[in-house]
């Protein structure tokens, strides 16, 4: 008895995936890649189980792979993040290599309601090694003479031939040799080839989006180096400067939003792309461009691009951020020379209040000082025998001195 770990079995299965069945020359091998998106898989998922209805399954369809025999074909479904594939096989000889007619009617099957847009569609002959070479006449015939990629791959095993070209069929074209393949080799390498491809072309879908955005990004820049020079110079309000650097940040915020996650899968296939290009071992054959120089000469260009393009909205983004704290920094510092007057203003103020509290107060002493002795001299008037000028000459500096001990004891109180 084993405890297995919850993701396990799925691990297990994440090794299988993303591979041909064990194949031999000569075939014919179409591959359809759909754009679906993260969310679109679900919906490829459906479709590819509709399609296996009542078919034999070779590997039974999981979440992201499945293997089926259909109509005597051998159908690989496969999902990744964003994108699905549709590999179609149809082993045995073949008269016409590029012709889609060899994969009905299953071909149209799966292009019924096929969830997702057609980013990548690919028509692969994979020749055996007792057919001779494409003359110059079948070449010119199948592809573009003047990009025809040919080289040695697999060490030697096998050659191909493509001008990577969409062609009036709305399929791409690739020929494959056979040299010295064996066993697992020929899945292998026609699994690199497309994934090549397919991740080329995945990559290539950041290059578009900051093409379009770069003069956007360019005008922001133009305009953060305008209000950089008016924080320095002090030639706008400090109010209006701010308006304009947090409509400028948000604008930054928003770009970035749009544009970080394809810019991150830009270099991640890119990377699975280089990765793949070294896997096949690419031959010279001489006179003819190789697949790692028509990959390298627009692949790295692009990928470039991308990165440019992300590098200028990070360093962009961080001068906005820096401007912004400088003028925040100086309308703080203006606000609290502001509050550092006002403070002042407010000490003289109480100041005075305080000197007219105090005169406030002596004026009150003099005053209940008065209407005190002015009872007491009723008092001392109506006692027989008393002279009435030296007991008012006592009482008044003994009322002055108990009013004024008692209004200093009421303020000591208040201020307690």
């Amino acid at each position: 008895m084993m405890r297995n770990h919850a993701l396990r079995a799925s691990l297990s299965e994440e090794m299988h995936v993303r591979r041909l069945p064990r194949l031999s020359a000569p075939c014919r091998l179409m591959q359809i890649i759909t754009l679906t998106g993260e969310g679109g898989g679900e919906a490829s998922r459906a479709h590819m189980d509709a399609l296996a209805q009542g078919s034999r399954a070779i590997v039974p369809v999981a979440a992201k792979y499945g293997v089926i025999a259909v109509d005597g074909f051998t159908l690989v479904w496969e999902r990744h993040t964003e994108f699905v594939s549709h590999t179609l096989i149809r082993e045995g000889p073949y008269d016409a290599p590029f012709d889609e007619a060899l994969f009905e009617p299953l071909l149209s099957r799966i292009l019924a309601d096929l969830p997702g847009d057609v980013i990548r569609a690919t028509q692969i002959a994979f020749a055996p090694r007792d057919r001779p070479e494409p003359s110059a006449e079948e070449r010119d015939r199948w592809f573009s003479s003047e990009a025809t990629v040919v080289c040695d791959v697999a060490s030697g095993g096998a050659r191909i031939m493509s001008d990577f070209r969409l062609h009036d069929d709305g399929y791409g074209r690739l020929l494959v040799l056979d040299r010295d393949l064996a066993l697992d080799e020929p899945a292998q390498l026609l699994m690199r080839l497309q994934e090549l491809g397919n991740y080329r072309n995945m990559a290539l879908l950041g290059l578009p989006l900051a093409q379009r955005l770069t003069p956007r990004v360019s005008e922001l820049e133009a305009r953060l180096a305008e209000l950089t020079g008016a924080v320095s110079e002090r030639t706008s309000q400090d109010d209006e400067l701010l308006d304009e650097l947090t409509f400028l940040s948000a604008e930054l915020a928003r770009i970035v939003a749009e544009t970080r996650y394809r810019m991150s899968a830009t270099r991640a296939y890119a990377q699975l792309s280089t990765d793949r290009l070294a896997s096949l071992h690419i031959g010279l054959v001489r006179g003819h461009q190789t697949l790692a120089d028509f990959t390298e000469r627009r692949l790295t260009p692009a990928v470039r691009t991308c990165d440019s393009f992300s590098a200028r909205l990070e360093d962009l983004s961080q001068r906005a951020a820096w401007t912004s704290e400088l003028l925040r920094t100086r309308i703080d510092t203006a606000l609290a020379k502001q509050n550092t007057v006002l403070l002042a203003s407010m000490d003289r103020r109480t100041e005075v209040q305080l000197r007219l509290q105090q005169t406030v107060e002596g004026l009150s002493v003099v005053a209940i000082s008065y209407y005190l002795v002015a009872l007491i001299a009723y008092v001392i008037g109506a006692v027989p025998g008393l002279s009435y000028k030296v007991a008012m000459a006592a009482v008044v500096p003994l009322v002055l001195t108990i009013v004024a001990l008692s209004l200093m004891r009421v303020q000591r109180k208040l201020h307690e």
